[in-house]
């Protein structure tokens, strides 16, 4: 049922328009006009007040006629860096790449252009279907911070699809962790290196002494615990009198990556009093931990669906985050779609017409399946 030629033309399209996080407002100008044809109620919220960007999420609603509550699909508008410039390059046999100086955007280009697709087909075709509700947010890729302000009070739906996941069609994450984020600030006293070393406080070495009595990498089979940057000193011969320290946090469960922050927290503390340093440390829950649970009507549907178009359903457990995060924390039950993304946040990122077309025909089964 997929117009193949219009959903690769309509993508290619799409991969050309520039979307960083905070600055998504040509690509939202492009895309409110073809919902609003098909029949879209279309509203724009204030995130981009609120978060210092150009442009708001983006929620549309289309009655149908089968009857159940409305489904919601979920994708967002803004891409990785580098982006600037981007150019997708379709070869003969369907792959679809970016000239090696950007990513694609197929994350999460290829799950915009697969559901504009699949609700044309359904308007065009006439289809019976179910109500749709679409959520297109801004600034996911800097932890879900569109979703974070964006009104819930407005979402009918009580499942939801969220196409921002690698992999062929028919694969979908049922679960996903926590990610704190966290930086400490380390303050020591600066003196010569040289004449008095013994007179400064050297905050490189608390953080040394730190790190060394942390475990990083994965610390339990659901749990991982990252340093990422650490920022120090001004001179060689000056002993540093502040060290910065940024890292992260991930867990399957939201209790434990709690106690694995209070953990690091502890270590670092107790090498600043031994030294005599002070400590300044921030944390933030970037994203909730949730799991669907695989009983739940949302992966029933799921399934079937799979099923109708001969794709074997593969469920799984992602340690990355997405929008549904949020979706998860506001009562929605859902899962996140491969919607035909590889490589994803590399020059290498690519995506194929045929798993575009297996992506859209996904989402008209779901669509146009009663509610069973």
């Amino acid at each position: 049922m997929i117009n193949e030629k219009r959903l690769t033309e309509n993508f290619v399209e799409l991969v050309s328009i520039d979307s960083p996080s905070f600055g998504e407002r040509q690509i939202a100008d492009y895309i409110k006009p073809q919902l609003l044809s098909l029949g879209f109620m279309v509203t724009e919220d204030d995130g981009g007040e609120k978060l210092g960007g150009n442009c708001g999420n983006i929620y549309g609603y289309l009655k149908g006629n089968l009857p159940g509550k409305p489904l919601l699909f979920c994708t967002h508008m803004d891409t990785v860096e580098p982006a600037i410039g981007k150019r997708a390059i379709v070869e003969s046999d369907g792959t679809i790449h970016s000239d090696g100086t950007t990513v694609l955007g197929a994350d999460d280009f290829a799950g915009i252009a697969s559901l504009l697709e699949a609700f044309r087909t359904v308007t065009e075709k006439g289809l019976p279907h179910r109500s749709i509700e679409v959520l297109l947010t801004v600034a996911e890729e800097v932890y879900d911070r569109g979703a974070e302000v964006f009104d819930f009070v407005k979402i009918q739906a009580e499942e939801a699809y969220v196409l921002d996941y690698s992999g062929e069609a028919g694969s979908a994450a049922y679960a996903a962790p926590t990610i704190l984020s966290f930086s400490l600030k380390i303050i020591g006293r600066a003196a010569h290196a040289g004449f008095a070393p013994e007179k400064g406080i050297h905050t490189i070495a608390v953080a040394a002494k730190a790190i060394s009595n942390i475990n990083m990498g994965h610390v339990d089979a659901d749990t991982t615990a990252n340093i990422g940057t650490i920022t120090s000193g001004t001179a060689a011969n000056i002993v540093p009198d502040c060290c910065v320290i940024s890292g992260e946090i991930r867990s399957y469960r939201h209790e434990r990556a709690l106690e694995e922050w209070e953990h690091i927290k502890h270590v670092f503390s107790a090498a600043a009093a031994e030294m005599n340093a002070a400590l300044k440390f921030e944390v933030r829950c970037a994203i909730h931990a949730y799991e669907t649970p695989l009983t739940a009507p949302v992966i029933r549907h799921f399934q079937v669906a799979c099923s109708s178009l001969g794709l074997p359903p593969k469920l799984t457990r992602t340690f990355g985050g997405s929008d549904n995060n949020l979706l998860a924390q506001h009562g929605i039950k859902g899962i996140v779609l491969a919607c035909a993304m590889y490589d994803c946040h590399t020059r290498s990122e690519y995506t194929s017409v045929q798993e575009l077309a297996s992506t859209a025909n996904l989402v008209v089964q779901l669509i146009t399946a009663n509610e069973s």
